[in-house]
């Protein structure tokens, strides 16, 4: 098949966080809403209605503390458990609509499908109208869908969806007037398209190249020795060449990084490795989803860069395992042990966390000869019993140390924390 045959639809839920929020609360639908990062410390998520007060991605709370107030803005704490659950019905229901190697997940709340074998039976257009009905029929969240000849051009078409009403949702690139589409991209700055970073942007822009278009035009070779090959390939793309198929198979981590900042000041070690106890555990769970060994944990604490009175103090301390292992005991231990070396007393901690590496696939290593097989077998049962007390009864059940307990000095401050309404006292009580 020639690439200029494949067809790609790009999935996008708008202002992801915000819509899940407003799913289950609609008191916050027509308002302006934030939903602010770890912490309460920046917004993360804005609404429409927000981003028309000229509040700004990833602007800090204490900034706009003026507009908020003035024009009474929501502002919500990220619930994490939340938007996973609503992302994982969201790609399970988009999944019902092409075969398994024509989806992609390419974020919490993006997905590339695969509709090459669609285009000549039905309107792509009301195919997708369709999809968008269902996922806010079923999940209540609302999407923009982007249609094009490459990956990068179903990108351009999903900005386009979002930003024109003209489109209802939906645009489509791949069977545009070329007349039109040129007109399009002429007036959506390059910055926009997928791949080009603020230094790319700046160099493009001093070559004359300004706008989608310009790049779409831009001769593919020569922008490859001026940039990279990355950059001749989303040229290539504009130009409705497909260069990057879907990738349905994710690959394998390369490192587990687990790290919160603190909700106030941390001096004392015991409540140090309160914290560092919990990060292990969250990471030993990604570990064991991901069916994975840790080859090499690395522990670090820091003190707050932007405190000018006292000096800033960073430090980490690595330790390789004889044997890869996903033991929450042992890398619990390991972790205290490396916690201790990196301690120094007086510090006012701001953050500490743990980073896996070396990770290996469970079903590849193969074991030393003279390691103990029956402490695996002891591992691997108590794994098994951990996982599903908390699976059944939540974390707080069984865990290593007391991290899981409510209102730790160095939990992470969420004030403005909305309900967990996958769990039993979250559900939505109708009277």
């Amino acid at each position: 098949m020639k690439h200029e045959e494949k067809i790609f639809a790009l999935i996008d839920i708008n202002n992801c966080y915000v819509s899940c929020e407003r799913f289950f609360d609609p008191r916050l639908n027509n308002v302006p809403v934030i939903v602010l990062s770890n912490n309460d410390g920046c917004a993360v998520a804005r609404s429409n209605e927000a981003k028309a007060m000229g509040i700004k991605m990833a602007v800090p709370l204490f900034q706009i503390k003026d507009i908020v107030e003035k024009n009474h803005v929501q502002v919500l704490s990220s619930n994490y458990a939340i938007y996973a659950e609503m992302s994982r019905r969201f790609h399970s229901i988009l999944a019902s609509y092409v075969a398994p190697h024509e989806q992609e997940i390419y974020s919490i709340d993006e997905c590339f499908l695969d509709l090459t074998s669609f285009k000549n039976n039905y309107d792509l257009v009301e195919y997708c109208q369709g999809m968008r009905e269902r996922i806010f029929q079923w999940i209540g969240l609302p999407v923009s869908i982007g249609i094009g000849r490459s990956k990068t051009e179903a990108k351009i078409a999903n900005h386009m969806a979002k930003k024109a009403r003209r489109f209802n949702g939906v645009c489509n690139l791949a069977n545009m007037d070329p007349k039109h589409r040129d007109y399009f991209w002429s007036i959506v700055d390059v910055g926009e398209v997928w791949g080009v970073g603020r230094k790319q942007n700046k160099k493009l822009n001093d070559m004359g190249i300004n706008t989608v278009l310009d790049l779409s035009k831009a001769n593919s070779p020569v922008i490859g020795k001026l940039f990279t090959v990355c950059m001749q390939r989303t040229v290539l793309e504009l130009q409705g060449i497909s260069c990057m198929p879907i990738n349905d198979q994710p690959k394998p981590k390369q490192q587990i990084v687990a790290s919160r900042s603190f909700g106030e000041r941390i001096t004392e070690l015991d409540n140090l490795k309160e914290a560092i106890s919990k990060y292990v555990q969250d990471a030993v769970g990604r570990l064991r989803k991901e069916k994975l060994l840790c080859g090499v944990i690395t522990a670090f604490v820091q003190s707050s860069p932007f405190d000018t009175s006292a000096p800033y103090y960073s430090k980490a301390q690595t330790y390789k395992f004889a044997e890869p292992t996903d033991s929450v005991l042992e890398l619990v231990e390991v972790a205290y042990r490396l916690l201790e070396k990196i301690y120094k007393s007086g510090i006012k901690y701001k953050k500490c966390g743990v980073f896996y590496s070396e990770l290996i696939e469970k079903s590849n290593y193969t074991p030393d000869l003279l390691s103990d097989h029956e402490t695996r077998i002891e591992n691997e049962n108590l794994m098994q019993a951990y996982e599903e007390i908390q699976n059944k009864f939540g974390k707080a059940k069984i865990s290593v140390g007391p991290c899981y307990f409510k209102d730790r000095k160095w939990s992470m401050s969420r004030d403005m924390l909305s309900k967990n309404y996958f769990t039993k006292n979250g559900l939505i009580k109708v009277h």
